[in-house]
């Protein structure tokens, strides 16, 4: 790798639609993790987990907030990457884009094996290895083709999340109340039955540092918006609307579960479908099952984008091979797009091959990067923005409340952060991922250093801009 002087260089294809952005920004917030794994967190706090919701969506809504202030100012693939480099140098913000990026490259694998086991639950004849790969190869096809298409499966993806949520909402809503024919209300005996908090506040510091990651994958809107039609209208548009309803939604649908299923319940493992059962729906968990499943494709196709994205972006500024800023016919960057998925199809191999052995141990290491992404979100922001305003810079979005609301979602982090040492289960993630940075750090630092010595010595190389690719 090299750090290169660009030339004039064919552009990503700008053609994601304002729709198109907002729900990806909506549903990239409504994952795989609050249909299946809200439960948990209900678990660990009782009723009183709305306060960890309510927290977590605060600080995911400030970090949107922030990331929307810097995207529409200066879209880039490389996002929240390029704004820590501004911010504070090169190597923090490759150490950044390259952390998330491994991030992204492992947890496609996570994501295609998870949607094949559960759909191998309502289909059994499907083999899970085989549709493994189907979902890969599918949804690889998808990011090779124009932008549009994958903004596309996007929107439909996303749609289809939140009409689920809608409807769980309203079914939800009615039970409570007791409007369905033949089915008693539950009320709210579990706010109060003396229950609400089981655990007490630890209860609830324990399920915030597990809440919080339902939120991940909703910094994929910044990518997105270096490919959106008018990005700086785009993506204020996309931030003012799915503020309020990540709230809505997730608050709305914890509320329902947290009031109809028991601490302790054996329904806890399938929130969403326990309430359904209650409410006497048939077929409730294969429907969330398959919502599970179409929520998983949802973030696989996300993360292969974003980490495509992040590659192309990275091997731009010279932090990675200069062939992975080659782009297709299409505006898309073709061998970033396969080198990010070969790195997924390696780790889904070797899962198959040799079942939690592998996949744990890499899930493990990169679990805790989303709160390093956001952490240095906020911290390049607050020092961006200082600096905007200093030089009287006109941004087409402004975050209110600042500073005080970023040192808000900082201290909001810094709590998280306290919480998953103190857990003996979550600080081996942790220190895991701190150590994956830190080797991330030096391996930038020391890239950077020997370009600088070729520089010295006159053998730095001016390259060709990324060139088109048939």
């Amino acid at each position: 790798m090299e750090h290169q002087t660009m030339t004039s260089a064919p552009a990503l294809g700008a053609t994601l639609k304002p729709r198109q952005l907002t729900m990806m920004g909506l549903g990239s917030a409504i994952g795989a993790g609050l249909f299946i794994g809200s439960g948990a967190g209900i678990q660990a706090a009782g009723p009183a987990v709305l306060i960890s919701y309510l927290v977590a969506g605060t600080l995911i809504i400030l970090v949107m907030w922030a990331l929307g202030e810097m995207a529409a100012a200066k879209p880039d693939s490389g996002a929240f990457s390029v704004y820590t480099a501004r911010a504070f140098g090169a190597v923090a913000g490759a150490t950044v884009g390259w952390l998330w990026w491994l991030q992204l490259v492992v947890v496609i694998a996570a994501e295609a094996l998870g949607a094949a086991g559960l759909l191998s639950t309502v289909f059994p004849a499907l083999p899970v290895w085989l549709m493994t790969f189907v979902f890969i190869a599918i949804l690889t096809a998808v990011n090779l083709t124009r932008v549009k298409n994958f903004g596309e499966f996007e929107f439909w993806f996303a749609l289809l999340k939140v009409a689920a949520i809608i409807g769980f909402l309203v079914i939800g809503v009615a039970l409570l109340c007791g409007w369905l024919p033949g089915v008693p209300s539950p009320g709210l005996v579990n706010f109060t039955g003396g229950d609400l908090a089981p655990h007490g506040f630890a209860g609830i510091a324990t399920a915030l540092f597990v809440v919080a990651f339902a939120f991940g994958g909703t910094e994929i809107v910044s990518v997105a918006a270096a490919e959106t039609q008018e990005p700086a209208r785009s993506v204020r548009k996309a931030v003012r609307t799915v503020l309020w309803r990540i709230l809505v939604f997730y608050i709305g649908s914890i509320f329902v579960i947290a009031a109809v299923v028991p601490v302790g319940s054996p329904g806890l493992k399938s929130p969403f479908a326990a309430v359904l059962e209650t409410a006497g729906m048939p077929g409730a968990a294969t429907a969330i099952t398959l919502v599970a499943v179409a929520a998983l494709l949802s973030a696989l196709n996300a993360n292969l984008y974003g980490a495509s994205r992040m590659a192309f972006s990275l091997a731009e500024r010279g932090e990675a091979p200069r062939v992975l800023a080659s782009l297709s016919k299409a505006r898309v960057p073709a061998v970033a797009v396969l080198a990010s998925v070969s790195f997924g199809v390696v780790t889904a191999v070797l899962e198959v091959a040799f079942p939690d052995k592998v996949l744990p141990v890499l899930l493990n290491i990169v679990g805790s990067t989303s709160l390093l992404v956001w952490t240095s979100a906020l911290l390049a922001q607050l020092a961006l923005r200082l600096r905007a305003d200093r030089e009287g810079t006109v941004l087409p979005l402004r975050m209110a409340g600042f500073p005080w609301l970023t040192g808000l979602g900082l201290l909001i982090l810094v709590a998280i952060f306290a919480v998953g040492f103190i857990g003996e289960d979550s600080r081996p993630q942790l220190l895991s991922t701190f150590g994956l940075v830190a080797v991330l750090a030096v391996a930038n630092w020391l890239h950077h250093r020997s370009a600088k010595a070729r520089e010295h010595t006159g053998a730095s190389v001016i390259a060709e801009a990324p060139v088109l690719i048939d």
